[in-house]
């Protein structure tokens, strides 16, 4: 099903920046009607002020944040139309990551879908029609080297975006996940020299990614590629799996070899 934008109600979640603020402005071009979620209050006010929108300042990974977002947006709404799941953190680090490293990583790339779903899927499916985006990576068809906890959680938000519309497609629910490689966001210059050296050459702006996403609304396609050689990676991944494996493993020498300089 494809999305009606003019007037719609729309919430983004992580609209201070990056994508999230990207996507807002493109859907604000479209006459969508926004109300937009992020920890940083400072910059998700300014968004919002850009866009005519309304900046909601909290936790939208956490069940009472959830359901205090969802009751806001209704209230300055009516209805959701399209809810973007766009939130993310990424935390660095292997199997020695902290554990709190590891349930944030949980609660936000993950669970902040789950909640608002469960918040958002009753009134959905009584009008017979929902749209869902989740930002979920790359990371989440392939992997992310140098992330175990972003890597795993993101192959869940993936996962979770496919038995969703796996399940409610057929009773008017579009589910889309969008999965982009480097974008030029903070989250990428966090990863620091060894994120440059694996996706620095193909970054691409959130305005890029902005655009891909106001394309696949209109035809509804479930795997969102803003960068389209994903596909190719992610069908080698499947059937030729030794291969692909050894690659990656070449590409993480080639990381520790970069750093070691």
């Amino acid at each position: 099903m494809t999305a009606r934008l003019d007037g719609a109600g729309v919430v983004v979640t992580g609209g201070g920046g990056g994508i999230g603020a990207a996507l807002a402005r493109r859907l604000a071009g479209e006459g969508a009607r926004l109300v937009l979620a992020d920890l940083d209050g400072d910059a998700v006010t300014a968004v919002a002020e850009e866009v005519g929108g309304v900046a909601v300042v909290g936790d939208a990974a956490s069940e009472d944040g959830v359901r205090r977002l969802v009751e806001r947006a209704r209230a300055e709404l009516g209805e959701i139309d399209l809810y973007c799941a766009n939130a993310g953190v990424a935390v660095h680090g292997g199997p020695e990551t902290p554990e709190d490293g590891w349930a944030l990583s949980w609660e936000v790339n993950v669970m902040a879908h789950v909640r608002a779903t469960r918040e958002l899927l009753p009134a959905w499916l009584e009008r017979g029609r929902g749209h869902f985006l989740a930002t979920v990576s790359a990371a989440g068809l392939l992997t992310s080297l140098g992330s175990a906890p972003y890597s795993v959680t993101k192959h869940g938000a993936l996962a979770f975006a496919e038995w969703l519309s796996a399940t409610y497609r057929h009773r008017g629910i579009t589910v889309q996940a969008v999965c982009p490689q480097g974008v030029r966001t903070k989250m990428l210059a966090d990863t620091g020299e060894e994120g440059e050296f694996i996706m620095g050459a193909t970054a691409i702006e959130p305005e890029d990614v902005a655009d891909t996403c106001l394309e696949a609304l209109r035809d509804g396609r479930f795997l969102i590629l803003p960068h389209p050689e994903i596909a190719g990676y992610y069908a080698a991944r499947a059937t030729q799996n030794e291969r692909w494996l050894g690659g990656m493993n070449k590409l993480q020498r080639k990381v520790e070899e970069q750093i070691a300089r």
